[in-house]
């Protein structure tokens, strides 16, 4: 009896994956001041000063905050313009 792999589930299970909406979540630390995390998060999820600081204060209450949902190429951008200045982040799916 020979076994057959799925492989188009396999493909349907990867699709479904990339397809599905994920997160980006930045973390608090103590090395970045506000006005860092303010404008860098202006400049990677092009958002107003005002959403910029209320996620800045969001980070800095709760120990982190989901700061960009959608699409996983746009989260990759996202996660690697917060990097840029060594911020803590992680991508979630």
């Amino acid at each position: 009896m020979a076994l057959t792999r799925p492989t188009e589930i396999q493909q349907d299970d990867q699709d479904v994956l990339t397809q599905d909406p994920a997160k980006v979540i930045l973390f608090n630390d103590e090395i970045h001041t506000f006005d860092e995390v303010i404008n860098q998060l202006i400049k990677a999820i092009r958002c107003s000063t005002e959403k910029a600081e209320s996620l800045a204060w969001e980070v800095h209450n709760n120990g982190k905050a989901v700061v960009y949902t959608g699409e996983m190429q746009e989260c990759l951008r996202v996660n690697s313009v917060l990097e840029e200045i060594a911020l803590h982040t992680q991508i979630e799916i």
